[in-house]
Formats: structure tokens, C-alpha cells, sequence
């Protein structure tokens, strides 16, 4: 059963049958453990290794790249063979990597599952491995323990447990074992309730354990991440589509090319090689490479930015991304509690303009003294604050400045910000040493401190001197005590206000102004706490609670929050423009998430789910709103994956940031996981295809950027290689058709084919970005790679080269019917020159070469330099010569080849001039 947290004490040991003072007897524990099992996550059986492997070769392009491998390796082109296989392997060894990698999930997620824990057996405490516990063992927690199974809590003292693992709430959750629920709660209200993989903070407590293994809500995660199934990337998906076309379309103009061929009475042997040329000139054999290169060089740029690539095809996909879902803490937010504001009767300070700042020493003390020094009451507010605290502000060394806060996040948040004002809290100690004190509890919902006063006045602080002074209206105290804590428990143990420079009595008027304020604060999801004091003439000889907290004097209210960083907003802002749509999806509070997201603007129009909503929504229902819904709170991890799968149904490409166990599902369900490497857990990373090395939104839109380029670079490189590869088919194609000969050689083509589709095409992958990588909306994401007129482009460019190549052909045949070495030369070299010509012209899609400048791309520079000597060479060495087919062209003949070059280049710039004015981005 699952609703444990829904049954009193008695009715919980009852349905275990056990009992809190004896446990349970040796008996009953083999039993359970043979009727349940151990208490272990069970990790199904992994893919095969050789199924992985199969999967990487089974791809069309791949397949098609064997063959040709296959085929040039029959007739004797061995360089070419071994150069593809190459190629192949390396993919497939890449590609096998990556997803034996991606199986680690499950391994990271059973190490939080294996801690000794203390259970009460047969009437004794032993200890024992958390596998061995059963349902109705009673297990003993302490500050520091981890939560070894699902259990309902018997007795707790100052019990809190940080459950962000599971839920996303940034603080430790106070727990209670009395409180009984009579509806379905969030898992992060459940406050009488210990899970499975969360962690003590603080206080003890007595466990019934409920659930074990794989009926925890640990083991349901652990079911979730193992149900989801990899699904292949976008770049995936559009290279096998590419790959059957190309496939199709080499293979049937290799026939007709070669059948023509033997009809003109050719040689057999002779059109064989044409054919089989022909088709390792279609099949762009460097594009795996390309990809594969292009990938691992966008993953080293997104290092350097913070983002840790763990699976290469998450690169690309990055760029197609068109949701971003981002959990709250720790990624749009700080992840530090962080005071905001500071209220008292009269007036109200905002902290805001300090929340962007970090703990450093140049930070830390004196940022808004000067707004205290003539408000005495907000001085005492943070010194009350800092006293009535266990928090420490330590160095990081000896010696070093005060720059690292210790203790709860609460009560850090007050140390920080009294320091900021010079109220350092080792100072304040000094002057006010600690004699007596009531810790907090959770019931009172209170904490109270009691100082000793310094002997004289010139011991206090210059920022505490006023308020100093109006303490001692009411004559010299000896002791002062400090109270802080939930305001309904504090207004019932406060009987006057502090106003300014006098105390007023707190009659209803005032608890009604109080109240008023608190409630402000919370509407924007605020945590709030209020500080009283007392001062006392004599010390108190009683120094209980029921002394030191009556009769106090209320300072005020403190308001803080977990922050959001200050980049995430104009990261958002980029994404917005982008046409990229950022969602909050977090188990935190539904207050706190909305006022996050309206001031980095996630949301314009307030709407929020929480988790008991979307349990009463179908996936069906929840695809009909999912598009307008910007924010989720008190969400379980089953809700993210709804909401992913909703996502996805409706076309998305989505993104998933998570630190935590309970986002390991969600991480591996989205398009791309990306996880936290700071904050986030073993688990999570695991399971993610990209590791943020500085937890920060910002990040996710950077790694974007450098998606999209890498996207378009690939495009561009497709666009490229076939425009080239389809001249040479055009003019090989045509030329029998006009009783000539083959215009061009086998050796010919593939030499073209090393320098075209290799060096020039690896320098197109590292093309800078264009001018509107992130202003334009994603692209579709199931757009035909040919789409945006790529296909158009390739038919009119690889015309436009084919018959330029033909009419070379025409003319020097024409003259000179016998010189067909000349002839096929001319044709050689006018086509290594025009694909020289064409990497240049497409650099960009949209804008002229001069407008993004010749030395923007300095490797591809060098590497048209380096094949245009090649290419000499190959014209002007003898031995090239007979080994290549080709003769010595004099300079005019040279000249005609780079002209004919140079007017494709100029035919592809115009049509970018002329289709840039109505070319959507």
C-alpha cells in the first residue's frame, strides 16, 4: 500500500504487526524476507553488447559505405577501401561507447540503497546491512544517516530530513509523526514519512519500515529510469532518411550509366569502375566523419563554456531543442537561502539589489551598512537574528577571510546578511556571549538564546550604537534574550512592538498590521521568520522556555528566498527569441515557483500546476494544455515524465535539467537530460546526455548556440558534397548522349572525392556561426534534411556545374576528338576548382562570403590553398601524371578552369543577394 502517511501510529504498527519496543523476532524476519525479498533496487538485464554494436552498422549510410568499402576493395582500390572502413569503425565504435555508457544508471542509483542502519530485533538494537530490513522492522535514526527503505515515522525529535533527492525542495523538511492526512498529499508534504535515499539533518527518530526494494519510492524511480526506451535523435533520424535516398538514387544512375556505356561499346571492365566510382562519389563516405568530427568539436567548445557532452548525437539535438523544462533549485535559482527583505513597523528594506551577489570576501561585510545607520530597529532585527543562531561563517583556510557559511540554510541566510551590514557574528558573540537556550522545535515552531550583556557601552558595535541606546530607555539590562520563529507563535508569546524609537503595545490593531505584512511576503513565496526580544535587569534564574519566552518584544519580520541567478533572466529572454519555451517544472511549493518564474519571465500568464492537479489529468487532457503551461510545482516524478511525453506527442524536441534521484526518469525520457554537476547526484548525471559543470540555465542556452551551428554546418555540408558529387554525375551522365567518351576517369573522380568531400568538407564543420543563429525559431523537428531549399539548391548548383563541366568537355573534344586525355584534364581540373569555389560560396546560407569575410574561417582558407597545390601537382608531376590520367595545361588552359570556377562561385552569391530580402529566418 502507498498511503501509510494517511494512518495513525497504531493502525500503521497493526498492519505491519510489530511492535515499537520489541521489533520484530528472527521468525517473522526470514519470513518477510522470503515473502518480499532483500531490501535492493533490482537492475534488469542489460542490452547485449553485440546488439549495440549491431545497431551502430545497421544504418543505411553505413550499410551503403560497406558495400562500397566491399566494392572498391574487389577492383583494386585498396587506399579507398581501407580509408571508408575506417570511417565505419570509428563511428561504430563511438556510437557503442556512448551507449554502454548510458546503461550506468542503474549502478549509481543502487549505491544510495546499501547504508548499515540500527534496527530494533528480538527485543535488542543491532545493526545491520539496509539490505537485510523488511517491511515492520523499527529502525533508529540519527542526524547523518541515510534513510535505508520507506518508513513510517513512531517518534521523532527536531526531526528533519533533506529529501531534495526525491522532491526538489531546497531545505531539510521538518517532520512529525503525529500529524495523519485524510487526502492524498505531495510527496514533499508528507511530513510523517521517511524516504528511501534521503538524508537526516537533523534530530532522531524511531522508523517503521513500510515499504522495502523496489516498492519504495527509490525503487519506483529505479522502475521508471529502466522503462524508458532511447528514441534516435532528430540528426539521426534525417541522416538514415539520407541515406536511403542516396542509396536509391546512386544506385540507379550507376546503372543507367553503366548500361549506356555498354551500349556505346564500351569496355565492360571500364564502365564497371565508372559505375562503382559513381557510386562512392553519390554517397558522401566523409559525411560519418563529418558528423562524428563536427560533434566531438562542438563538444569541445561546449567544455569550455561549462558543458560537459556525455553522448555525441546530444550535441546536434541540442540545437533542435524547442522546450527547455528546468527544475528550479540550484539551476534557475542560487541554491542558497537568501535574506530579501527586512520588515518592521514603519518600514520595509529590500535586499534585492545584494541577492546577485556571491560569498567572497570583498562581498561580504559592508555592502548596505549605510542604509542601517539611521534605523536602529532593522540593526537590532539582524543582530537578533544572528545571535539567536547556530550558522558559523568560517575561512576556507586559516588566516584567510570570513567567506564560507556552516549550518542550516536558514539560519546562513542571516548570518550573510548581518555581515553584510558589519554585524559579523563572531563579533556579536564577543560582545554578547551566549549564557542559556531553548533550541528549536517543532512543535513551538520557535528558537530563543539568552546573551550577557557587556559591562560597558564602548564594547558595542558602531552599527548596533543607536539601538544600543534605546534597549537602555528601560534601564541597563544584564542579559538579553532573542527569539526567532514562526510568527503565530511568536505574536502569542509577544506582548508589545517595537516602533521605531518606542515600544508599543502589541494590541489587535498591530497583530492585524503584522499579519497583513507576513502574508504579503508569502504571496510572493517568500520564507518567513519573525525575531523578538526581551531584556532582562537581572539574570533569569529560571532559564527554561517558559521564562525566557513570554512577555517579548517583537522586532519584525525577516523575508528570504532561495534567489534566482542573475544571468537565468537574459538567458530566458534569449531562448524567448530564439523560439525556444522554458518551463518550470519543480517539487518545491507552488508560491515559491510562481514568484521564481514571473521575475525571470518564464510565465506571462500565471499558469501553474501542481501535482494533485495533474493526477486528475489523463496524458490526453494533459496535451491539450501542456502548451500553456509554464509552471509545475509538487511534482513526483511520474508527473515530469506525463509532462515530457505530452511534450513530446505534440512534436517538441524537449530538454530536461535535474539534479536529483527522483529526475533520473525524466532526464533519460527527454530528447536531452541534462543534469547538474555541482548539485546534482550520481543518478542524475548517469542518466543524462549533458553534464552542466557550473549548474547554471545560462549554460543550456550557450550549448544551444553551438548546437544550431552545428546543425547548419552539417546541412551545409550535405548541400555541398552533393551539389559537387551531382555535377560529376550530370557530365558523365549527358556526355554519351553527344557521342563522347567518358569525360571523366575513375581516378579521377575519387581523387576529387578525397579533396572535395574530405578536406574542404571537414573545414566547412567548423564554420562560425550564422548572424541569426538565435533569433530564429527552431527548426521542425521532423524536417527533411533536403527542407529550407537545401534539395533546391543541390538540383540547380549541381546543374549549373554539370553543364559548365559539359561544355568544357564539348569544346576541347570538339577540337581535338583525339586528345581525349586533354579533355578529360580540362574537366578534372575545371571541377576541383569549382568545388574549391563552392565551399567558399557556401560558408553561409544567407549571407555574401564578404560579408562574413574571407579569414572568419581560417582553416578552410588554408585548406582551399592546400588543395589547389594538390591539385597543381597532380596536373605538373610526371608520375601523377600517368598515374592520374592527366596531362600538363598550359596557363591559358588553367585560366579557362579557374574562370569557369569563379562564375559558379558568382552564380551562387547572387542567388543568396537575390533571396535574402524574402528568405524567412
Amino acid at each position: 500500500m502507498s498511503n501509510w502517511y494517511q494512518l495513525g501510529i497504531s493502525e500503521v504498527l497493526q498492519q505491519l504487526d510489530t511492535d515499537v519496543t520489541h521489533g520484530l523476532t528472527d521468525a517473522q524476519v526470514n519470513h518477510r524476507r522470503q515473502t518480499y525479498g532483500a531490501n535492493e533496487l533490482v537492475e534488469r538485464g542489460r542490452k547485449n553488447p553485440w546488439k549495440i554494436l549491431w545497431e551502430q552498422l545497421k544504418a543505411p549510410l553505413v550499410v551503403m559505405l560497406v558495400i562500397a568499402a566491399i566494392i572498391s576493395l574487389a577492383v583494386g582500390d585498396y587506399k579507398n577501401s581501407i580509408a571508408i572502413m575506417a570511417i565505419v569503425l570509428l563511428n561504430a565504435f563511438l556510437g557503442f561507447d556512448q551507449e554502454r555508457k548510458a546503461e550506468e544508471a542503474m549502478a549509481a542509483l543502487k549505491k544510495l540503497a546499501t547504508p548499515e542502519v540500527k534496527v530494533r530485533r528480538n527485543g535488542q538494537v543491532q545493526e545491520v546491512s539496509a539490505s537485510e530490513l523488511v517491511p515492520g522492522d523499527i529502525v533508529l535514526l540519527e542526524a547523518g544517516n541515510l534513510v535505508p527503505a520507506d518508513g513510517r515515522l513512531l517518534e521523532s525529535f527536531n526531526l528533519r530530513v533533506q529529501e531534495a533527492s526525491l522532491t526538489g525542495e531546497s531545505e531539510p523538511i521538518e517532520k512529525n509523526e503525529q500529524v495523519i492526512f485524510d487526502t492524498e498529499q505531495p510527496l514533499g508534504d508528507r511530513l510523517n514519512m521517511v524516504y528511501m535515499g534521503t538524508t537526516v539533518t537533523y534530530g532522531r527518530s524511531t522508523v517503521a519500515i513500510a515499504e522495502t526494494g523496489m516498492q519504495t519510492q527509490l525503487g519506483n524511480i529505479a522502475n521508471l529510469i529502466q522503462t524508458v526506451e532511447s528514441e534516435p535523435t532528430p540528426l539521426q533520424r534525417r541522416l538514415e532518411q539520407l541515406g536511403k535516398i542516396l542509396g536509391l538514387i546512386a544506385v540507379a544512375i550507376a546503372g543507367v550509366i553503366f548500361v549506356l556505356g555498354l551500349l556505346r561499346g564500351e569496355e565492360l571492365k571500364d564502365m564497371f569502375l565508372t559505375a562503382v566510382s559513381l557510386v562512392v562519389a553519390a554517397v558522401p563516405e566523409g559525411l560519418p566523419a563529418v558528423v562524428t568530427i563536427a560533434l566531438a568539436l562542438g563538444a569541445k567548445r561546449m567544455l569550455k563554456r561549462h558543458a560537459l557532452i556525455r553522448k555525441l548525437p546530444a550535441v546536434e539535438t541540442l540545437g533542435s531543442i524547442t522546450t527547455i523544462c528546468s527544475d528550479k533549485t540550484g539551476t534557475l535559482t542560487q541554491n542558497r537561502m537568501t535574506v530579501t527583505v527586512l520588515d518592521v513597523a514603519g518600514e520595509r528594506l529590500d535586499f534585492t539589489n545584494i541577492r546577485q551577489e556571491t560569498l567572497e570576501p570583498e562581498n561580504l561585510v559592508g555592502q548596505e551598512a549605510s542604509v542601517l545607520n539611521n534605523n536602529p530597529t532593522l540593526s537590532l532585527l539582524l543582530t537578533s537574528g544572528t545571535l539567536c543562531n547556530d550558522a558559523v561563517l568560517e575561512a576556507n583556510a586559516p588566516g584567510e577571510p570570513l567567506n564560507q557559511a556552516i549550518g542550516d540554510p536558514t539560519e546562513t541566510a542571516l548570518v550573510v546578511a548581518a555581515a553584510r551590514v558589519e554585524l559579523l557574528k563572531a563579533s556579536l558573540e564577543r560582545v554578547f556571549p551566549r549564557i542559556a537556550e531553548v533550541p528549536f522545535d517543532s512543535e513551538r515552531k520557535c528558537m530563543t538564546t539568552l546573551h550577557q550583556c557587556p559591562a560597558t557601552a564602548a564594547e558595542i558595535p558602531s552599527t548596533l550604537a543607536s539601538a544600543w541606546s534605546l534597549i537602555q530607555l528601560e534601564g541597563v539590562p544584564t542579559c538579553l534574550s532573542f527569539s526567532k520563529g514562526a510568527i503565530d507563535t511568536l505574536l502569542d508569546i509577544s506582548s508589545a512592538v517595537w516602533v521605531n524609537d518606542h515600544i508599543e503595545p502589541l494590541n489587535e490593531t498591530w497583530c492585524e498590521r503584522i499579519k497583513e505584512a507576513h502574508d504579503l511576503l508569502a504571496k510572493d513565496g517568500l520564507r518567513i521568520l519573525a525575531v523578538a526580544f526581551r531584556s532582562w535587569q537581572s539574570t533569569p534564574p529560571d532559564q527554561q522556555q517558559q521564562t525566557l519566552e513570554r512577555d517579548l518584544i517583537l522586532i519584525g519580520l525577516v523575508g528570504m528566498i532561495d534567489p534566482a541567478r542573475p544571468e537565468v533572466k537574459a538567458a530566458i529572454q534569449t531562448c524567448q527569441t530564439a523560439g525556444i519555451r522554458a518551463v518550470m517544472i519543480t517539487g518545491d511549493h507552488p508560491l515559491t515557483a510562481r514568484h521564481i518564474a514571473n521575475e525571470l519571465g518564464i510565465t506571462s500568464n500565471g499558469n501553474l500546476l501542481t501535482g494533485q492537479e495533474l493526477n486528475q489529468l489523463s496524458i490526453e487532457e494533459l496535451e491539450e494544455i501542456v502548451e500553456s503551461v509554464d509552471v509545475y510545482a509538487r511534482v513526483s516524478p511520474e508527473h515530469k515524465l506525463n509532462i515530457i511525453q505530452a511534450l513530446k506527442d505534440k512534436g517538441h524536441i524537449v530538454a530536461m535539467t535535474g539534479d536529483g534521484v527522483n529526475d533520473a526518469p525524466a532526464l533519460k525520457k527527454a530528447d536531452i537530460g541534462v543534469a547538474m554537476g555541482v548539485t546534482g547526484t550520481d543518478v542524475a548525471k548517469e542518466a543524462s546526455d549533458v553534464v552542466l559543470q557550473d549548474d547554471n540555465f545560462a549554460t543550456i542556452v550557450a550549448a544551444v548556440e553551438e548546437g544550431r551551428v552545428i546543425y547548419d554546418n552539417i546541412r551545409k555540408f550535405i548541400k555541398y558534397t552533393l551539389t559537387g558529387n551531382g555535377g560529376e554525375l550530370w557530365v558523365i551522365l549527358l556526355a554519351p548522349f553527344l557521342g563522347m567518351p567518358l569525360p571523366l576517369e575513375p581516378l579521377q573522380i575519387l581523387w576529387v572525392n578525397l579533396i572535395a568531400d574530405g578536406m574542404l568538407a571537414l573545414a566547412l564543420s567548423v564554420e562560425p556561426a550564422e548572424s541569426n543563429v538565435m533569433r530564429r525559431r527552431p527548426y521542425k523537428p521532423n524536417e527533411n534534411i533536403f527542407g529550407r531549399g537545401v534539395g533546391r539548391d543541390i538540383v540547380w548548383i549541381a546543374l549549373v556545374l554539370g553543364l559548365g563541366l559539359l561544355a568544357v568537355a564539348y569544346g576541347y573534344w570538339s577540337v581535338d576528338s583525339s586528345n581525349i586525355k586533354m579533355m578529360q584534364t580540362m574537366v578534372f581540373t575545371t571541377l576541383a576548382f569549382s568545388r574549391m569555389g563552392l565551399a567558399l560560396a557556401l560558408r553561409s546560407e544567407r549571407d555574401s562570403l564578404f560579408k562574413i569575410g574571407l579569414l572568419s574561417n581560417k582553416p578552410l582558407l588554408g585548406v582551399v590553398f592546400l588543395t589547389f597545390v594538390l591539385q597543381l601537382v597532380v596536373l605538373y608531376v610526371p608520375f601523377l601524371q600517368g598515374f592520374f590520367g592527366t596531362t600538363a595545361l598550359a596557363w591559358d588552359d588553367l585560366a579557362i578552369c579557374l574562370g569557369l570556377s569563379i562564375l559558379l562561385f558568382v552564380a551562387v552569391e547572387l542567388e543568396k543577394l537575390l533571396l535574402h530580402g524574402r528568405k524567412s529566418s
